[in-house]
């Protein structure tokens, strides 16, 4: 019987994700979800995607459904080098494996790098996928705090003489959760340190062309070059359906990278690897990028409008430049968990801000997703989150002896 069979210790220590368990709850339609990190599905470029399958199977035939390299398909391989070359340090094909979305770049950072307490720098907040990827590995997290401009390097130091890390982990534009962007200054005092003490950076970046104010900053890895891994993603700016992202590395890493990938599933997907190279030709993903820009970009500034009018005065948020995400913190004797309990009452959800904490118990903050509602959704759940927040701030005892339960 399964319930006598003998389950390893990994599988039996890992848990679900809240953010996936949160989700099964607001498929209903009558939730208004600010939970998952969704783009919008009407601005899936549906038919256009039609017509990269039909040109596919019309042209590539076959192949398109054979087992393919490891790295990836050298179309899209190619495509990548070319379009990282004009913002980061200049790259080939060769610098590029095509991964099943950035969460399996993640997972093959860990088998890399990670074992058993090998420490691991992070942001604190942190993103949970990150945290989830890399608990496989029984690593040892020694968290960073933020402030308006990303990590403290300074703390970023101490810790690198105290713990001697394997890596670094940072989401530098727009992070998940906090819609945080590491300053220009801070980048590069970072990748001196990387270069100081011999630790890669892992620069997480799926967020990093959806900026809808504000100027660019120069990537971790322009700056960095061989010293950062970056990973990317399409799962933002076309669809994440596809399961498309990328690890950017060093040619004398990505073999190590290269093997974990043929012992975890052979080769990403390969039919999907060239409908997004035939979906990408003569410009249409920088088109494409411009109408999801300014329609985030505008839910980004409906919901901050709604909560400076619905929220408050004692809590606070973030204002993110781009992303898809602000994170909003409570008064700290007041519990997000209980709350959600009470906003799912009034049909809107967030996901808790605890889960993006390895250790710490953060109970007071949260995360809000801006891309997937509409901009009058947004106004709803705003207005109701608002009388949530009010109704349940007046009696913060209540709140606390409730989490405590």
């Amino acid at each position: 019987m399964p319930l006598n069979w003998i389950f390893s210790v990994r599988a039996l220590e890992m848990k679900s994700s809240a953010i996936r368990e949160i989700l099964k709850i607001t498929e209903r339609p009558d939730v208004i979800s600010f939970a998952g990190g969704l783009p919008a599905p009407e601005l899936f470029p549906v038919e256009d995607l039609k017509k990269a399958c039909q040109s596919v199977l019309n042209n590539v035939g076959p192949k398109s459904l054979q087992y393919s390299l490891s790295l990836g398909i050298l179309p899209l391989r190619k495509f990548l080098a070319e379009r990282l070359s004009r913002k980061e340090s200049p790259l080939t094909e060769d610098n590029i494996l095509v991964t099943g979305g950035s969460q399996q770049g993640l997972d093959l950072v860990g088998k890399v790098f990670l074992e058993k307490e090998a420490v691991v720098i992070c942001e604190s907040p942190t993103y949970l996928g990150a945290i989830q990827a890399f608990n496989a590995y029984n690593p040892h997290y020694v968290t960073v705090e933020m402030d308006e401009n990303g990590m403290l390097i300074d703390q970023v130091e101490e810790n690198i003489k105290k713990y001697k890390p394997r890596l670094i982990y940072a989401v530098p534009n727009f992070q998940n959760p906090s819609g945080i962007t590491l300053s220009y200054e801070r980048r590069k005092h970072l990748v001196k340190l990387a270069s100081e003490y011999y630790v890669p950076i892992i620069d997480d970046n799926p967020y990093g062309e959806l900026r809808y104010i504000g100027k660019d900053v120069p990537s971790l890895k322009s700056l960095g070059g061989d010293l950062v891994i970056q990973l990317g993603t399409f799962s933002k700016i076309i669809s994440p359906g596809l399961r498309i992202g990328w690890i950017s590395a060093s040619t004398e890493v990505m073999t190590m990278f290269e093997r974990m990938k043929e012992g975890a599933d052979l080769h990403t997907n390969t039919f999907a690897q060239y409908v997004v190279a035939e979906y990408v030709k003569n410009g249409n993903l920088d088109k494409h990028i411009e109408v999801i820009k300014a329609a985030y970009g505008e839910r980004r500034n409906v919901m901050i409008k709604a909560m400076r009018e619905y929220f408050p005065d004692n809590v606070k948020w973030t204002e993110p430049e781009g992303g898809l995400f602000l994170w909003v913190e409570l008064p700290q004797e007041v519990s997000a968990t209980v709350l959600l309990s009470e906003a799912l009452k009034q049909k809107v959800a967030y996901v808790i801000g605890k889960p993006f904490y390895p250790y710490e118990d953060k109970d007071n903050t949260l995360r809000l997703n801006f891309s997937n509602a509409s901009p009058e959704m947004i106004i709803e759940g705003i207005k109701r989150l608002g009388k949530v927040f009010k109704e349940s701030i007046a009696q913060p005892a209540k709140l606390k002896k409730s989490a405590s339960k």
